[in-house]
């Protein structure tokens, strides 16, 4: 006996224990040899997980369907494997999916004894199907759209089918013959006493309604057409010696024997027995037909192969060490998933080319389809999991490949990812300036000019590209800056809290997991493939320059001296775009005009003393170093905040009507989708106080000597932010947080020695959102993601809030807690499906009460953090800039688990493109 499957080598090993007849008899093989090879298993697109596990699975050309153990059909995107609808279909497992040929109908049975047939541009259910028989669990469907008839396999081992031409002629069913209003056997049986043990309560609410109800005719029906389960059925042609195109129906059983069956088309498609083909004692419990070739996957773990031509197996492969429950055919490859959870692959030579272990348990389901030229395996196991396979370069020799340009930015962006390209750690130095080398080779794939542009320190340097443009006739080229980076934040994961490798891209219910994939890795990279675009279309008529820095998450250190080192080489600009922040939420996209500045300071005390022990030496008599920092300190602000620094506020722009309107155009917006979120205007207040005041922290304290709670440290120095706003000035700022410490510090009295040290700055920015750069994103928005809402939530679950105060726009009431970003991303559902987003009518929102309406067009917001570059650029290049965001709110940027949704990273991608195509015209 060979190896078990837990014994062959592990994922990514794929030799494989090969039996095999050798001669092509049809008798049962024995182990001739170990089959090894070089070739590797697919590569894993996807994954979506779900509750339940996942027992049928079925493709059309734009989505996956899969039913679930819940009842459920489960109805998932190809293109950005995004939930669309999730169907409560039956009361009973679902254990068969069948689409009809034209992709129009699908068809499901479960172990509620129906059978449900559905539009699948809809859904709606269009039939329910039932027997007047008790069928038991019905595990297998299939469907002949010629004869518009509907066959099923069931637990009491009959076929039975129902000719749908028919419907409206026949006698209306009985409602009592209905499995739900029959006396079960067991269930409904009477116990002591008499007693029948009393059924639940109806579910029928949760359950989907409507469409035909149809019942079976009783002599549409064959008894006994197994000596055992029907456990799986399909239809296929060419096998009749007669009618070479006719269609005959093959069924599998639990007596291992499988079926041919012939068609009547005079009878409503009615079934007479032809042929049969003996396997063994061992149930059949998947089958599969490619040309003329049948292969049924058997109970102990064996594929038989037969060639209906002469109704004769031609190889018995002992393919798993488990059940072999589903298996898919190409015309080259046959794949088999095991009870185990491994997955196959055999040549035509039926010789196992590789092997790899797919769900954590057992394959349930799987098919073979092609998107986009794309060919996928997809598998579904009851881990829960639907996981989605290339097949590619299995089928076809790289070389002559036509892959999809998608396919090459998510390919790009996994690599890209898989750079450890940490700026804020001098141990992945090495791996930070290979990750600017990969971006920089990337760009000369398209054809861009590139330089590396080295800063200062020896930092990381700045990956400098241009693509240059084909202005129109008699027009000047316009030349857009694009400003990205490619360092990220550190991700350890030594908690083990990310679900993925943080630096190896993982695909996941329609979302990249991965850190930098959302800050900034992905991000930079629509923006190259939407330049990609236009050069292949021949319509790009603007220069179009990347300047992607190694050191943001770090200051930006560096950047600005290296710019002017290089402005010779970028020359000169007209615009300046960005994309490196996310939407106030998850669903409403956004177009960000304003951002703070912020001064990083550290404030530290000295003593001339060494660390001391405070029962030894503590005293009314000594200035020590932490007392002297905490009262300066305190100093800083007053209640609620208030930084006392005179003059502090005097610069601050007062509100405009046009600002006001759009801080209003959110709250609606925000609430309308959310309202326990609080009123509008403890939102509106919260909101502009994060974004258009400023702010002070007081970020930590560190002082010297041992971690106990006995020294009088000799040394305290803490770390504070002021977070700034237009028209705050860099520079004045800093000069009266000097002097107003100094003079502070001088007041006290102190023989202590205060030093401060400026550690970081960034100028505030504010961005005009009427211009035609602003103009050109909102049109493009519009036109990518359609008109902005965000989905409505039930306002009669809304959170009541107290009356607040405001003073100079700052939210005052200590019984009102501010919006957070946090609050923001809670109430948000993340893991939503369609992104289809409309607007209700007024009539809708007036028949809910609801009197004001959301924005129809991207919210135009500010946020409360700073990017150093974007203000600096404005002014080194004398250009107008704007800022995307590509984002959701809770894709945990600079968190575990970072995350970017699939349709974002697309449709950022159409949005640049766009953007680059129309903003020349301006």
């Amino acid at each position: 006996m060979g190896p078990t499957d837990e014994e062959l080598p592990e994922i990514g090993r794929p030799e494989c224990q090969l039996l095999d007849t050798g001669d092509g008899g049809s008798g049962r093989a024995g182990v001739d040899r170990e089959f090894q090879t070089k070739g590797v298993p697919p590569a894993l697109f996807h994954r979506v997980r779900n509750e339940r596990s996942i027992l049928a699975v079925v493709v059309s050309d734009h989505k996956i369907y899969a039913g679930t153990q819940g009842g459920e059909i489960l109805v998932w995107s190809l293109e950005t494997y995004e939930l669309l609808s999730t169907i409560a279909a039956h009361r009973g497992s679902v254990l068969c999916l069948y689409l009809s040929q034209d992709g129009k109908l699908l068809f499901s049975s479960a172990g509620d004894a129906i059978v449900n047939v559905w539009s699948t541009e809809t859904p709606n259910r269009l039939y329910s199907i039932y027997s007047t028989y008790d069928v038991g669990d019905v595990f297998c469907v299939a469907y002949s759209s010629e004869l518009q008839t509907v066959y099923l396999g069931a637990q009491n081992t009959s076929i039975q089918w129902y000719d749908l031409a028919q419907k409206d002629s026949r006698p209306p069913p009985n409602p009592t013959s209905h499995p739900s209003h029959r006396n079960h056997r067991f269930f409904d049986s009477k116990g002591p006493g008499g007693i029948s043990t009393p059924r639940p309560a109806s579910r029928a609410d949760s359950f989907v309604q409507g469409g035909q109800v149809l019942e079976i005719n009783k002599e549409d029906i064959v008894q006994y057409a197994h000596y055992g389960y029907v456990y799986c059925m399909l239809l296929a042609r060419g096998l009749s010696r007669d009618d070479a195109d006719a269609e005959m129906l093959i069924s599998g059983g639990g007596d291992g024997t499988i079926k041919i069956w012939r068609l009547d088309r005079n009878a409503g498609g009615a079934i007479t027995d032809s042929h049969s083909l003996e396997n063994g004692d061992n149930s059949v419990l998947t089958i599969t037909v490619h040309g003329t070739f049948l292969y049924s996957g058997r109970l102990d773990g064996d594929i038989n192969v037969w060639d209906l031509d002469t109704r004769q197996m031609i190889r018995s492969v002992r393919a798993h060490s488990a059940d072999v429950l589903t298996l898919a055919v190409t015309d080259t490859l046959i794949f088999s998933g095991g009870a185990n959870g491994y997955a196959k692959k055999f040549n035509q030579r039926y010789e196992c080319i590789s092997r790899w272990k797919a769900h954590d348990q057992l394959i349930l389901a799987s098919a073979v389809s092609s998107y986009n030229g794309r060919s996928i395996y997809v598998t579904g196991g009851n881990d829960d999991s639907v996981a989605i396979w290339d097949l590619t370069d299995s089928i076809l020799n790289p070389a002559q490949v036509a892959r999809t340009t998608n396919e090459q930015l998510l390919d790009s962006l996994h690599k890209l990812v898989s750079h450890k390209t940490v700026s804020s750690n001098a141990r992945y130095a090495e791996d930070c300036r290979r990750g600017a080398s990969y971006l920089r080779g990337l760009f000369k794939q398209f054809g861009a000019t590139t330089e590396m542009l080295n800063t200062e320190d020896n930092g990381n340097p700045i990956v400098y590209a241009k693509f240059k443009g084909t202005p129109v006739e008699g027009s000047k080229r316009k030349r857009i800056l694009f400003y990205g980076h490619y360092d990220v934040i550190a991700a350890e994961n030594e908690r083990q809290n990310w679900t993925t490798d943080p630096f190896d891209m993982q695909g996941i219910n329609g979302f990249l997991y991965g850190r930098g994939v959302s800050d900034n890795k992905g991000p930079v990279l629509a923006a190259l493939f939407a330049v990609a675009d236009l050069i292949t279309e021949q319509t790009l008529t603007s220069d179009i320059v990347f300047l992607i820095e190694g050191e943001e998450e770090c200051g930006s250190r560096g950047f600005a001296q290296a710019v002017r080192k290089n402005k010779h080489i970028i020359g000169d600009i007209d615009w300046i775009l960005l994309a490196n922040s996310y939407w106030l939420t998850d669903d409403v996209p956004c177009l960000t005009y304003g951002l703070r500045g912020v001064i990083h300071a550290t404030v530290q005390v000295k003593s001339d003393h060494p660390d001391l022990h405070s029962g030894v030496d503590g005293s009314g008599l000594m200035d020590e170093s932490l007392k002297d920092l905490v009262m300066l300190l305190a100093k800083l602000t007053g209640p609620h905040g208030a930084v006392q620094i005179p003059g502090f506020y005097d610069p601050i722009l007062s509100i405009t009507e046009a600002e006001e309107a759009r801080y209003d155009a959110i709250t609606r917006t925000l609430i309308h989708r959310n309202p326990n979120l609080g009123g509008p205007g403890v939102l509106k207040a919260s909101l502009m106080a994060r974004w258009r005041e400023p702010s002070l922290t007081v970020h930590r304290f560190n002082v010297s000597g041992p971690e106990n709670s006995t020294i009088i440290p000799s040394i305290a120095r803490a770390s504070i932010s002021i977070r700034l706003v237009p028209d705050q000035q860099v520079e004045e700022i800093r000069g009266s947080l000097i002097k107003f410490l100094d003079d502070g510090f001088e007041k006290l009295g102190s023989k202590n020695a205060l030093s401060i040290s400026i550690d970081h700055e960034a100028e505030p920015w504010l961005g005009d959102p009427n211009n035609d750069l602003f103009r050109t994103l909102e049109e493009a928005i519009m036109d990518v993601w359609g008109s902005v809402d965000g989905g409505r939530a039930n306002l009669a679950n809304a959170t009541k809030t107290s009356t607040m105060n405001l003073s100079n726009g700052t939210l005052q009431a200590s019984n009102v807690k501010p919006v957070t970003s946090s609050t923001l991303t809670n109430g948000t559902d993340s893991s939503f499906g369609a992104t289809t987003l409309s607007t209700p009518s007024d009539g809708d929102d007036a028949k809910n009460g609801d009197s004001f309406p959301p924005s129809k067009k991207p919210l135009y917001i500010r946020e409360g953090g700073s990017i150093p570059a974007i203000r600096f650029l404005e002014k080194e290049f004398n250009a107008l800039a704007a800022h995307l965001p590509c984002g959701q709110a809770s894709d945990s940027a600079h968190l575990d688990n970072e995350r970017l949704r699939l349709s974002n990273l697309y449709k950022s991608r159409e949005i640049f493109r766009k953007v680059f195509r129309e903003l020349p015209t301006k």
